[in-house]
């Protein structure tokens, strides 16, 4: 039985399958989103993650089953769909001939938004790219493109949001700054839908995670939930060594997702058996 009221629904997705020729992809995949807030799919290559995102923002016909997206059918009513979602994909898709200010405004004005100047420069501030602007993308780090192409998907305020592997590819300080991008998405009432390979991005953003494997949910719950299905830690005094992402960012500056002072050597921590 559903946790949630339709009303509360941004996604729904009941007995999910899809097969490419012997292929059986999807095998009967069920999941609730709630409004507002980040659901993980966590899974290896070949899981199925991006076959249910091809799904959910009408790029790809399922062979059974059923799945809305912001209450509307993805089969029957696509169009609403369409109107209602944004889907940025593994690889940044900006023009690295414009400036980041030119990206925005090419977007809004194709999307026919009104002022799309103003638009623009409110993504910039918001995404903390209002220093770089004025400068060609192809100037950009990763994370700085990661950035943009997230702030463009955004023109025209869909309730929904697609990133699929939003950090592939990017190094440990760009990887952060879309982590915030993506939670600064949640703060203002965006639904995300990501998803990942990578255990800590889960982690580190997810509300719910669901664990897809050989196209199936194989459990779906709370990080806390999902812990508690393990058996209880064990307390024992260890010597814990720094991290390579501790070096890193005690170096280079910043603060990495477990850089909060408990690496240093001799504390105690809780361990599995």
């Amino acid at each position: 039985m559903s946790a949630f009221t339709p009303q509360s629904l941004a996604i729904s997705v009941q007995g999910l399958e899809k097969s490419f020729k012997n292929v059986h992809v999807l095998r009967g995949v069920d999941f609730e989103v709630a409004r507002g807030s980040i659901f993980a799919l966590l899974g290896s290559n070949g899981a199925g993650k991006t076959t249910i995102v091809k799904v959910l923002s009408t790029l790809l016909k399922h062979d059974a089953g059923a799945a809305a997206v912001n209450g509307f059918d993805v089969a029957s009513q696509s169009g609403k769909v369409r109107e209602s979602i944004s889907l940025t994909g593994q690889f940044a898709a900006v023009d690295e001939i414009l400036t980041g200010r030119e990206n925005l405004v090419l977007v809004a004005k194709l999307r026919h938004v009104a002022d799309p100047g103003v638009v623009a420069d409110g993504l910039l501030e918001r995404f903390a790219l209002t220093e770089v602007g004025s400068r060609k993308v192809s100037t950009y780090s990763g994370g700085m493109r990661r950035r943009l192409d997230i702030s463009m998907s955004l023109i025209g305020n869909p309730p929904v949001i697609f990133l699929d592997e939003p950090t592939s590819g990017l190094d440990p300080q760009a990887r952060l700054e879309v982590w915030a991008a993506v939670q600064e998405l949640a703060g203002h009432g965006t639904t995300v839908l990501l998803t990942t390979q990578t255990l800590d991005e889960a982690e580190h953003l997810a509300d719910r995670i669901a664990i897809l494997h050989e196209g199936r949910i194989i459990v779906n719950g709370t990080l806390a939930e999902l812990k508690a299905l393990l058996p209880p830690a064990k307390v024992e005094y260890v010597e814990k060594q720094p991290t390579l992402e501790d070096v890193f960012f005690a170096l280079v500056g910043g603060s990495g997702a477990g850089n909060n002072g408990s690496s240093a050597a001799g504390r105690g921590v809780a361990t599995s058996d």
